[in-house]
């Protein structure tokens, strides 16, 4: 008779989690591999990807490689695919949680700030799903998580950020829409919608006159989110734990989108 936890570990699987240097990457990246999981980090930051890395090898077993990866980059996308394979031989779990935000009104944000946005939240998650998606065809299995956020579902108030709305909005209906197409490998496709969580993004604001109005008020739970409240929906959604779970959203906002 198998044990329910057993269906949580993650022990003889690859996890690559995009942006783990720090936030909510490296929380979900240390959840995996505490549950087993050999990782990789790729980001841009690589002097700051290689300390996190340390710091999960001294906690966890299991092997970490890092890549300076800039996802809006087609041909450094297949590079780090490849060297994940090289290192770990397969690919069975990918988190696409690089992401940005440009807190600017639309009539003043400029193309390029606009395309910027898109690039890293919606191009970026396609480009790594793409890669992964290779190998995770010729194995017929693999888990594929991409980080989307409440703002797919509700437009912030009072921040105007209508080209991050807008990405994470196209990140949850690409997670349907690849979750139909490649369902027939075993390849699951879901997404985490976080609310407004306390990262170093956020902490900026936290002297904001509007933060406790706008942000903590609405939320029934009165409070943000820590990154590590992210660890359990990162190990369920990547492991045999969910698997019958394909093209869902799962909402974590303390309650904000319940109103």
């Amino acid at each position: 008779m198998s044990n329910l936890f057993d269906d949580f570990r993650l022990e003889g699987k690859t996890a690559l989690v995009t942006g783990a240097a720090r936030g909510l990457g490296k929380a979900m990246a240390e959840g995996l591999m505490e549950a087993g999981a050999d990782l990789v980090i790729p980001d841009i930051e690589i002097e700051k990807a290689r300390e996190t890395a340390e710091i999960l090898r001294e906690r966890w077993e299991g092997g970490v490689l890092v890549t300076k990866t800039d996802v809006t980059d087609k041909n450094a996308v297949k590079e780090m695919t490849d060297k994940t394979l090289k290192e770990f031989n397969s690919l069975d779990i990918l988190v696409n949680n690089a992401g940005i935000v440009i807190n600017k009104p639309a009539e003043e944000m400029s193309f390029e700030e606009w395309k910027r946005v898109i690039d890293v939240n919606l191009n970026g998650v396609y480009l790594c799903s793409r890669e992964a998606a290779r190998p995770m065809i010729e194995q017929e299995s693999g888990s594929i998580i991409n980080i989307a956020s409440m703002s797919a579902k509700i437009v912030n108030n009072p921040q105007p950020q209508a080209s991050y709305n807008a990405s994470k909005a196209g990140v949850e209906h690409l997670t349907r829409s690849l979750a139909a197409e490649w369902a027939e490998y075993n390849i699951r496709v879901n997404c985490i919608s976080p609310g407004y969580m306390r990262t170093e993004i956020t902490k900026k604001f936290e002297d904001k006159d509007y933060v406790q109005d706008k942000w903590i008020e609405p939320t029934p739970m009165k409070r943000m989110g820590e990154p590590e409240e992210l660890k359990g929906a990162a190990v369920y959604l990547a492991s045999e734990a969910s698997s019958f779970m394909t093209g869902h959203s799962l909402v974590i906002d303390g309650g904000y989108t319940i109103y």
